[in-house]
């Protein structure tokens, strides 16, 4: 009776060694796939199906290139004749926004779209008179593929001949000042006039011009256009927050 006893409490003690061997990978197996789960709701920002983030290996060189688009064709960009710091390109970059939003700097020329992990998706831009006009948060309520472009009537009274352009815009191409791609900010109801548009001038990127509000090669504002969904808060620096990089 006792050998029995004795073999029954053997083999409960082997049958709590085994359940709590397989509670502890269980327990590990779910530990893992929830940090798995973490990390992968963390990377998941922005719009599905967009392009894969610059790295030690992106390839500008295709980057930039010209660019098929519908029925038109981007110019290529040369992009080795600008300081390598206005290439698309994943930087650190620390902020209290949250992952998804747009920072732009106007004062550096530099436009942010925070990333988890301390880190943003940089572009160089070309910022226009408009560009230092306003400063604030908004939202992009209107995104437009190859738009037409309408000049403000304060351009139109400096510039007389822009006034055929008034009532039916500046046709889409390669020539219109919004290039290829254009994002609407707008603050509450109101549209702050303010835009993040392509530009047919790729020599501007990196500087002040004197007109239009956030300039970017054709490619970058297709690249962010593809990225970033409808609603997106955009946060446009002040000369004061604007951080020297």
């Amino acid at each position: 009776m006792m050998s029995d006893c004795r073999t029954q409490s053997r083999l409960s003690a082997a049958r709590r060694g085994l359940l709590s061997r397989r509670g502890f990978l269980y327990g590990g197996a779910l530990l893992t796939a929830g940090v798995l789960a973490g990390c992968q709701s963390m990377e998941a920002v922005g719009l599905p199906d967009q392009p894969a983030l610059p790295d030690e290996e992106f390839d500008y060189a295709s980057a930039y290139a010209a660019l098929p688009d519908g029925e038109y064709t981007w110019p290529t960009v040369n992009y080795k004749a600008f300081d390598q710091r206005f290439w698309r390109q994943v930087v650190d970059y620390e902020t209290r926004e949250r992952p998804g939003t747009i920072v732009i700097d106007p004062y550096n020329t530099f436009l942010y779209w925070v990333l988890p992990g301390g880190k943003a998706l940089r572009y160089g831009i070309g910022v226009g008179r408009a560009g230092f006009a306003w400063s604030g948060e908004a939202l992009v309520r209107v995104k437009r593929v190859h738009p037409i472009w309408r000049p403000p009537r304060e351009m139109i009274a400096r510039r007389p001949n822009l006034e055929k352009y008034w009532e039916k815009g500046f046709p889409s191409g390669l020539k219109n000042p919004l290039g290829a791609r254009a994002m609407d900010l707008w603050e509450g109801p109101v549209d702050t006039l303010y835009r993040i548009h392509g530009t047919p001038d790729p020599k501007s990127i990196g500087k002040n011009v004197s007109s239009g509000c956030i300039r970017m090669w054709q490619q970058d504002v297709i690249d962010l256009f593809n990225r970033v969904p409808l609603r997106t808060k955009v946060v446009v620096l002040t000369e004061d927050q604007a951080v020297s990089t």
